[in-house]
């Protein structure tokens, strides 16, 4: 389209249901807005909009249209992100994701790393999904496992965080401590709820014990971890924080092949940035402390 003002126009209209409201996000004035969508259903010879009453609903054209006019208006978000990163200067929005199981280790060197550079401010992100690099959603990921990266991003290692076998001491009063797997007969088990995981100590468990032995699954790490707390059954913990709770009984410590390795993932547009990089050195140095990992 050679006018992009006016399908930015009819995105906003679409998105806030009102003329009012989509003018005053574009910061013009309502008639600009009816201008613009008038203008654009005439070049295109369809109706984008149903108006009514309430406001204006899009059209199936409209929704078409639209869908492609709200994936080009994040990915120019996105382009300004990482246009924003690429300063020289150690300040402005630094965006960090990781798996939120290592938040305990990762918000700590947030706070030194702020209290060195108090020009920037952090976003900390832990969502389920991977974050786009290549589009600006973050600076730095931290994530686990070996799999496969975009052939645009940098890895390096960051550590492998140990993980063991633990229970509550409610539970072990209650049904005993296996010294082995030998006596894993007549115990509970805590575990994830994914047949297929990435997690090299969940797939150890479901390979191990009977299914039927399995007597709390769950998709989150913090559910499976308050289910092991609670006496539900015995359950793997990363040992750095099984390791501040007396409450809990260690049954199998932990071993390499239940490591999960850490990596740091940067896009090459932005990882050499002044920004990107002081915070990486920061967190390599930091993770030297990190008790329990390897």
């Amino acid at each position: 389209m050679e006018n992009w003002d006016e399908i930015r126009t009819a995105f906003q209209v679409a998105r806030l249901g009102t003329v009012s409201g989509a003018a005053e996000v574009l910061g013009v004035h309502h008639a600009t807005v009816i201008r613009h969508i008038d203008a654009l259903e005439k070049r295109l010879g369809v109706k984008l909009f149903q108006r009514h009453a309430r406001g204006y609903t899009p059209t199936e054209p409209g929704r078409d249209l639209l869908s492609v006019a709200q994936t080009t208006e994040e990915q120019f978000a996105h382009l300004v992100s990482r246009i924003k990163g690429q300063g020289e200067t150690v300040s402005g929005e630094l965006v960090v994701t990781s798996i939120a199981g290592v938040s305990d280790l990762l918000i700590p060197v947030i706070t030194s790393f702020q209290e060195k550079y108090p020009d920037v401010r952090v976003r900390f992100l832990t969502d389920m999904r991977v974050f786009r690099l290549d589009y600006g959603e973050a600076h730095v990921a931290i994530r686990a496992g070996a799999g496969p990266e975009e052939p645009d991003n940098v890895v390096q290692p960051l550590t492998r965080i140990n993980a063991g076998l633990y229970a509550s001491r409610s539970y072990v009063e209650r049904f005993g401590r296996p010294a082995s797997e030998a006596e894993f007969d007549g115990h509970r088990f805590v575990c994830t709820d994914a047949e297929v995981t990435r997690a090299p100590f969940h797939r150890w468990l479901r390979a191990t014990v009977h299914p039927d032995q399995i007597a709390f699954a769950a998709t989150e790490a913090p559910a499976m971890e308050l289910a092991i707390r609670n006496g539900i059954g015995i359950g793997f913990m990363m040992v750095f924080r099984a390791a501040e709770d007396p409450n809990l009984v260690e049954i199998l410590p932990s071993r390499p092949d239940w490591d999960s390795p850490l990596r740091i993932v940067t896009h090459v547009d932005l990882h050499r940035t002044k920004k990107v990089q002081a915070f990486l050195t920061h967190l390599k140095e930091s993770a030297k402390d990190w008790k329990s990992c390897t």
